[in-house]
């Protein structure tokens, strides 16, 4: 019997947060309440930008992938506490990374992972949202993945 194949999408909604460092876009993936927006905020402390928060549409594009905040969504992250706040973002950024939340990450991770996201392969890596040095841990992941 033939292999079914299914077409790949072309879009795809993930639910997290995506800020942009130096216009390269990180996606941050968890379940609710392990520090996805608070990540996010750390990151645009340090200087990257919001993109979306809630959910972030997905799109390939040209052999890669662009995220942006769905329609009503755009400039608005939770603060734990504050509830939604208006905050400066860019539409749109290409992604290279995304990060996923755990509560006990893997000290030494054995081999590179990847997970498809509308079609195309995103390096992946795992981290505690909420230690201290997890900012630095994204930036240090990105620079990575960019060579």
């Amino acid at each position: 019997m033939p292999e079914i194949r299914l077409p790949e999408v072309s879009s795809e909604t993930v639910h997290g947060a995506c800020v942009a460092i130096g216009g390269r876009a990180v996606l941050i993936e968890g379940r609710s309440g392990e520090g996805k927006s608070d990540l996010a905020l750390r990151l645009i402390d340090r200087g990257a930008a919001l993109v979306a928060d809630g959910q972030i549409v997905c799109q390939r594009h040209e052999g890669g992938l662009i995220a942006c905040a769905p329609a009503g969504l755009a400039g608005r992250i939770e603060v734990r506490g504050l509830g939604i706040v208006e905050m400066p973002n860019v539409e749109r950024a290409p992604v290279d990374l995304l990060i996923v939340i755990l509560d006990a990450p893997p000290r030494f991770p054995e081999d590179p992972r990847t997970r498809r996201i509308a079609g195309i392969d995103v390096p992946v890596l795992a981290l505690a949202a909420l230690e201290p040095s997890a900012p630095i841990k994204v930036e240090l992941a990105l620079r990575q993945a960019l060579q």
